[in-house]
Parts: structure tokens; sequence; C-alpha cells
């Protein structure tokens, strides 16, 4: 049987929706209809229900779901075992796949990256971007070994949750803006804060949402000018350019900061937001992965 079936279908099973299994696996949607099609015919069973909002698992669909699951694991310890063993020099090798959010992908982990091309030159990384709910579902189907995930509280049956480090969080504006020129000693409150116009990460991002929540708490009844993006580099764009507010992870403004093109708003304290490393409880850690989770202490403020 070929893998590649059981990889789309456990994809569709998880998303219930055929576009998107298309866009996680990087193929075309009538491709993925195939392989679907392709596994129902050689099992001779219906494993979907089509319906108007996409597809759910049938009785018989759930069944093969565990075992495709099953499966997969036993494919990826096998080709990473092979793949560990394959040097002649017994230096670690393989592939890991890992998921993580806009602000860990676009600071942290080059570094961890450039670390292990020094240390372990046959050990690849392959980053995707993801939120929190993608990134689980990610690691249920397989699709990725490890995920890092911005979480104060990350609690799933299946998944396994490691606080890893914890991510400083600054309000940032213009340097020209009323707000940098506050003194210290007179620091903005949360009514006075509610009342300026914001550009944050895209909802889903927890230390967003959170502060979002407080803003409108302190607003009342009325409503603070919020913009979302799912660019980090569009919000931080926009404050530079003196258009409202940010928070954001120190990690990603350090340069902006000491450069002189954001200026840190004085006012209520942020609480850092947790790093969690998160992998599939009943997936195997390949050694490339154990490599990896080693390296990335190294990599993140303690």
């Amino acid at each position: 049987m070929d893998t590649r079936l059981l990889r789309t279908f456990t994809t569709v099973a998880r998303t219930e929706n055929l576009t998107a299994a298309a866009q996680r696996l990087h193929l075309a949607q009538s491709t993925v209809t195939a392989q679907v099609k392709a596994l129902e015919k050689e099992l001779d069973l219906r494993l979907f229900d089509r319906l108007p909002r996409g597809v759910v698992l049938t009785s018989a669909g759930c069944e093969v779901l565990a075992q495709a699951e099953t499966v997969l694991e036993a494919e990826s310890r096998l080709r990473a075992v092979a793949a560990s063993v394959g040097g002649a020099d017994g230096r670690v090798t393989g592939r890991v796949t890992v998921a993580a959010g806009e602000t860990l992908v676009s600071a942290r982990l080059p570094g961890v990256i450039a670390a292990l091309r020094r240390s372990h030159p046959g050990i690849e990384v392959d980053l995707r971007t993801m939120g929190t709910a993608t990134a689980i579902a990610a690691l249920r189907t397989g699709e990725v070994d490890l995920a890092l995930l911005l979480e104060d509280e990350a609690a799933f049956r299946d998944i396994s949750c490691t606080p890893l480090a914890h991510e400083p969080l600054v309000l940032v504006c213009s340097p020209e803006h009323p707000l940098a020129r506050s003194a210290a000693d007179a620091p903005a409150d949360w009514a006075e804060l509610a009342r300026q116009d914001y550009f944050l990460h895209e909802q889903g991002c927890s230390y967003s949402d959170r502060f979002v929540d407080r803003l409108l708490t302190a607003a009342g009844s009325a409503q603070p000018r919020i913009t979302r993006f799912g660019s980090l580099e569009v919000a931080r764009s926009c404050v530079v350019a003196g258009l409202g507010l940010s928070l954001l992870a120190r990690t990603n403004i350090a340069d902006a900061l000491a450069a002189g093109r954001l200026a840190q708003v004085h006012g209520p304290r942020f609480p850092d937001v947790a790093v969690q490393l998160a992998r599939h409880r009943r997936r195997w850690l390949s050694p490339a992965a154990t490599v990896l989770t080693a390296e990335l202490s190294h990599h993140f403020p303690q």
C-alpha cells in the first residue's frame, strides 16, 4: 500500500476539509480527492461522508484512521532509524519538521538552524509557520515532528507540552508618539491605552488575544480601533510609521528599539509569554529531533 495515500487520508480526516488538506500537503485539491478515492477503492470502504460544509469520517473511516496513524508512525520511525545510522562516520542525520508561530520562526529558529549546521551538518530542519491550532493538528497527522507554542497553558490529551522558556513582551510606539515622550514616573494606565490605535498580530496569537481582551475591558462600551495582521512585519511597519501601538515579543523588535525606530511605552507591565515544546505522545522522537530539542534550550532566555 502506498503510504502517501494514508498520509493524505489522515490529513483530510483531521482538517475535515479537502481544500485545507491540499494546502497542508502542498497538493492540488483534485490530487487529494483522487488519492482519497484510490484508498477507498483499495480498501473497498467508504471512509468519508461528503457534506456541504466539508467531509466527516464514517464509522469505518474512524477505525481506519487509528490504524493509518500507526502505519505512518512505523514508517516515520523506520526512515529516521535508517537516516540516523546511514552515515559511515556515525553522525546523527535526518530531517526534522518544526512548526512555530511567526514570532519564533523569524527571531529564534534561524539561530537554532545555524548552530545545528555547524555541529550536526547531516540534520535538516524544515520550518513551518503555524499558529497553535494548526500546529497541534499537524502534530496529530504527523505532518510535523515538533512544535513550539506561545501559550501559557497548553493541555492536550495526545500532545505532550513542556515549558521551554519565556518570551518578554513590549508595548511599543513610534518615537514621535505622545506616549513615547511620557515620563517613566507617569506611565499610561489602561484607560489611556484603550483610547489608542493598535496594529497587532492575527487572531489566535495568544498574547495579542489576551491584550485585546484587557483593552476591551478597560474601554467599557467604547471600541478601541484594532487592526490585526497575519504578518508581524506589517504590524511593526505600521507602528514605525507612527500609525499606532503594538504589543510584540522583545526578540522581534530589539534591533528597532536599539536603532531608535521604535520606543517602549511606559505603562502596565505585561507578563512574559511561555514557550512550550510540543510533540505527539505516541510518536517516537528520532535522534535528529532529540538533537534539535537539546539545541533549542541554548537559544531562548531562561
